[in-house]
């Protein structure tokens, strides 16, 4: 069955995205539920938790489920659903809570991501490349290609800009090719207004986070020069101190990977029941081979997460025994090999 045919023979249709829904999971499966209203089919969104509160504003109405504070409600909405959307993971484990339910279904899945790795067994449709910027970049491919572009509205449009402009840190990574720039033109005369976007996602944050921001780099930073590997780490009762929500946390990483001569930064932040890990890269480091071998994790070659059920002092040990081993397999051969003048 084509992604056309599905949508149009569906009665009810959910849309899932991961744990910890970012910009991404946010822009792509709101996008792909404003889409799916264009066409005259309402979806319903959830996630296995509570996104940020500086991408509520694509969903205004607050209408997506947190699954884990309305167990009953997406239970029952995944059980009559004949049509699920899985955006931004590659496999069904990575919605947590939801995964039991979503295993269960006997509905039409239909897989739109980007990441490494695709479980294509679990799914009966999948539109997923590994060499574009996000899944929102792969949503508008697959929208070009199985659908129409005329679907998509400034609300839409708006959407799947956030999610690219998140999954590429403000064009800074992963969108080295031409095509991604012709997208965003489309999307911009769509309606897409990307400087109000930019401001509403990374500048509007609280004291306490900016305050938390210093305090992992002023205390909890982390750099070993001789491996150019930096990393930082945050326990549950610092988080607390510094009243911690959702979303606080995002794109710190990437501030010890912003250090000179440091091409691999990781940060630890301690959760209820494990320990979660984010890597990030530059260059041709692959974080995402190390995110699999360590820490039952994956994702991309520069940017991958995994997670730890040991103590924080034990993973951080663990991490400084593992650093010079990938240093000698991946880093110093990398650094050895001169990069392209950039004029």
């Amino acid at each position: 069955m084509d992604l056309r045919t599905a949508i149009e023979r569906a009665s009810h249709i959910v849309i899932v995205g991961h744990y910890n829904p970012d910009g991404d999971a946010v822009g792509a499966t709101m996008g792909m539920k404003y889409l799916l209203a264009n066409m005259g089919k309402p979806a319903d969104v959830m996630y296995p938790n509570a996104y940020a509160r500086n991408l509520k504003w694509m969903d205004p109405e607050g209408t997506a489920i947190a699954y884990a504070e309305h167990p009953d409600k997406g239970a029952a909405l995944i059980a009559r659903a004949d049509l699920i959307f899985c955006m931004d993971f590659q496999s069904i484990g990575r919605t947590d809570v939801i995964a039991p339910a979503l295993t269960q279904s006997k509905a039409f899945k239909v897989l739109i991501d980007h990441h490494i790795g695709p479980a294509r067994q679990e799914f009966d449709l999948c539109f997923t490349e590994t060499g574009v910027s996000s899944t929102c970049e792969e949503l508008y491919k697959t929208v070009e290609a199985e659908l129409d572009t005329a679907l998509i509205d400034r609300r839409v449009a708006s959407c799947l800009y956030a999610g690219i402009s998140t999954d590429t840190g403000s064009f800074s990574y992963a969108c080295r090719h031409a095509g991604l720039f012709r997208i965003v033109a489309a999307l911009i005369e769509k309606g897409a207004d990307t400087v109000r976007i930019h401001r509403t996602i990374f500048d509007t944050f609280s004291e306490s986070r900016m305050r938390l921001l210093g305090y992992c780099l002023h205390e909890k930073l982390v750099v070993m020069p001789a491996y150019g590997t930096a990393y930082l780490s945050l326990s549950l009762e610092e988080m607390e101190r510094f009243h911690y929500r959702t979303g606080d946390l995002e794109g710190v990483v990437n501030y010890a990977l912003g250090i000179e001569g440091i091409s691999f930064a990781a940060f630890f932040t301690q959760r209820k029941n494990r320990i979660r890990v984010s890597l990030r890269s530059k260059g041709d480091v692959d974080v995402n081979v190390f995110a699999r071998q360590h820490f039952e994790g994956g994702g991309h070659k520069n940017a991958a997460g995994g997670s730890s059920y040991d103590g924080l002092p034990e993973t951080l040990a663990r991490f400084e025994c593992l650093v010079p081993e990938f240093y000698e397999k991946e880093i110093r051969p990398k650094r050895a090999t001169k990069p392209k003048p950039l004029i």
